[in-house]
């Protein structure tokens, strides 16, 4: 499939998703919805601590795959930047672990998610977050200019993963920090689910090999790579989440039963005169 196409598809699904939040109805990321269904990927990501630090519509519209402002060590003072920030959660989580001196970029390329965005920044009063629009192939920042670069399982959106990779290294200072939550794969993934579109649009399909993302960091200049699992699918949360796509859940399910998982990755630039 073609970027462009990639790309057209996600900002639909997303923006869909995003009416959806700001209409009331969970996309999952928080609770179960009302007929009990849950992708289990997106589920039960966020804590009651954090759940009550942001507003409920920015739970509804959480998408991803872990919690990478649980996992990142945030400081006072920092710039953080999201790529794919969605309803926000993530960015406002990030822009009160910083503190008022510090600050939180959010991008996305999704004019609905921006909006809801905004408004959930509203509604939560946080005066240091901001959030851009433009795609994470490109991000609109200069160089050396963030302390850490966060994302919640949009990379894995890309149809041009080592370019984000590029760019995410550009934009971060000597010695800043990669901390992102993600869908990995261990082994290889049947033909038929890499060729599904709603499957790339849940980050499932476009999941690369936990091999292959490590030496992809490697090529664009990270160091200190690390890739930690924090969610294993089994076989129940495979059919879960190959369930509706018109492919044989029963042959394929066990296939892909505890190959794909979320994982923290984590990374460095070099500090400078390295």
């Amino acid at each position: 499939m073609s970027t462009k196409t990639l790309q057209e598809a996600v900002k639909e699904k997303y923006g869909q998703a995003a009416l959806r939040a700001a209409g009331g109805t969970s996309c999952c990321g928080a609770s179960p919805l009302a007929d009990g269904g849950c992708d289990p990927i997106t589920s039960n990501l966020y804590g009651a601590g954090e759940s009550g630090d942001v507003p409920e519509e920015a739970l509804r519209a959480s998408l991803g795959c872990g919690n990478p402002t649980a996992l990142a060590e945030l400081h006072r003072g920092e710039t953080v930047l999201d790529l794919g920030s969605g309803g926000g959660i993530d960015v406002l989580l990030s822009a009160r672990r910083v503190g008022p001196t510090g600050k939180a970029y959010g991008l996305d390329m999704t004019d609905e998610m921006l909006a809801l965005a905004q408004e959930n920044q509203a509604r939560a009063g946080i005066s240091n977050a901001e959030f851009l629009k433009g795609e994470i192939e490109n991000i609109p920042l200069p160089d050396d200019s963030v302390d850490v670069v966060i994302s919640n399982c949009v990379i894995n959106l890309s149809g041009d993963k080592d370019r984000v990779l590029r760019e995410a290294f550009r934009v971060l200072k000597p010695g800043g920090r990669l901390a992102v939550s993600d869908v990995v794969v261990n082994g290889e993934v049947p033909g038929e689910v890499r060729k599904n579109m709603e499957l790339w649009i849940g980050c499932i399909a476009g999941a690369l090999r936990d091999s292959d993302y490590a030496a992809k960091l490697a090529a664009a200049g990270f160091e200190a790579i690390g890739i930690e699992p924090t969610r294993v699918y089994e076989i129940e949360d495979a059919r879960q989440f190959l369930a509706g796509q018109s492919i044989d859940v029963d042959a394929i399910a066990p296939q892909v039963a505890g190959k794909f998982m979320s994982a923290f990755i984590r990374a460095r630039k070099p500090r400078a005169g390295r």
